[in-house]
């Protein structure tokens, strides 16, 4: 509680948006705070840092164990503004690994990994992807998002997948790059630009993010229509990042995710709240009737929409998740985003500590088989021709 309140001013004037809603995310699972107290928080009429100031208020006065589950949390979401703030490491055997599952047993928060988990792995330097001292590298990360379109439908739910990769890549130590509701072109532009970035000679790694509409072999910009497409190819992100026109990335791996749709007609109708929806197909499917997962709880099935993207790559050092395999689609939630997107936080958050990529979109692809929350329709994520010759571990707090 002590801490709390020495930090408060601090905090207060530096956390961001998307922590600060992840912390009380937290806190409302821990049961730290209960949902009128989140709201109350939420409903702070002066922005940011009256939301803050209040937030720390509440935790304040529900005692010490509620402080440090914050302060855990804090670490976990912020690991830079954890240790700008002054605040010593939290024990993870004491703290984080104890903190609560849910009921599936997935960490609500990133689990860091210990110092000696990161020294025995890194004696078999040969083997595993050089990792850059924190205190001189930055970590940089490229997410774009396209939410609104002119003339096909919007991607709700997508400003939740925003969210989330924000919030875990800020508890990776990537600075994040980003951009929102980009045309084709623009897109090529964002990433040739991200490709030239000076810091790119300082990250030991790069996570590239892509969410959109989408067909095969290219992305949806927000202009698109028949007519008139309006689209980024999607071997540009690797042609832009490979050896020959980002020599600062060589031998450095670099992380391709995209969740984007294919197929026929790139917009979707909706009706009220008894179907699923295809972005790649106008044709309505009614929905099914299971007992839904936890985030599909009040909205059932009802708001599922469907994304698929799948292609091909050849430069060295790059993993892709493809949201779906050829031919299939994709999922996504109306207000909890894509599958994709909640499943790859949920095994980040529990498994980056002690795994590295390809086991953890391993473990996002076996996710994907055990629980997906309908007993008809069916999603794979696919790893898309991975050229890594190393093993490319997050370490993350390290």
């Amino acid at each position: 509680m002590e801490e709390l309140s020495r930090i408060r001013a601090a905090f207060v004037r530096s956390v961001t948006p998307p922590v600060l809603q992840n912390l009380l995310d937290d806190l409302l699972e821990d049961r730290v705070l209960n949902g009128g107290e989140k709201e109350s928080v939420l409903e702070q009429h002066g922005g940011r840092a009256d939301r803050a100031r209040r937030l720390v208020d509440l935790v304040k006065r529900k005692g010490e164990r509620a402080s440090q589950r914050m302060l855990v949390h804090l670490e976990a979401r912020d690991q830079r503004l954890h240790s700008d703030l002054g605040l010593s490491p939290c024990s993870p055997q004491r703290d984080v690994l104890s903190a609560p599952k849910d009921e599936q047993g997935w960490s609500p928060v990133l689990i860091p990994s210990s110092e000696q988990f990161k020294t025995e792995k890194l004696k078999k330097s040969k083997d595993i992807y050089p990792v850059l001292d924190p205190r001189v590298r930055i970590r940089l990360a490229l997410l774009i998002t396209n939410i609104d379109f002119d003339h096909i439908s919007r991607r709700d739910g997508a400003e939740k997948d925003e969210l989330n990769m924000e919030t875990l890549f800020t508890s990776l130590g990537y600075k994040i790059v980003k951009h929102r509701n980009l045309s084709g072109q623009e897109m090529d532009n964002a990433v040739k630009a991200f490709s030239r970035q000076p810091g790119l000679q300082h990250t030991d790694s790069v996570f590239v993010v892509v969410m959109s509409h989408g067909r095969l072999g290219a992305i949806l910009g927000v202009r698109w229509k028949e007519t008139e497409p309006d689209e980024f190819p999607v071997d540009n992100i690797y042609k832009h990042l490979d050896t020959a026109a980002c020599p600062a990335l060589c031998d450095k791996p670099k992380v391709i995710i995209i969740q984007a749709c294919r197929g026929g007609a790139a917009g979707a109708l909706q009706e009220d709240g008894s179907v699923i929806f295809s972005d790649g197909d106008a044709t309505l499917a009614q929905a099914d009737r299971r007992e839904p997962r936890r985030f599909l709880a009040g909205g059932g099935e009802d708001n599922m929409e469907d994304d698929a993207f799948r292609r091909a790559h050849k430069e060295k050092d790059f993993i892709s998740l493809l949201s779906c395999t050829a031919d299939t689609v994709s999922y996504r939630h109306s207000r909890y985003g894509s599958f994709l997107i909640q499943y790859i936080v949920e095994v980040f958050n529990t498994c980056a500590h002690e795994d590295h990529i390809e086991e953890l979109f391993r473990k996002v692809m076996k996710h994907f088989e055990d629980d997906f929350p309908s007993p008809t329709r069916r999603q794979m994520p696919v790893k898309d021709r991975c050229t890594l010759t190393k093993l490319f571990y997050p370490f993350p707090g390290h």
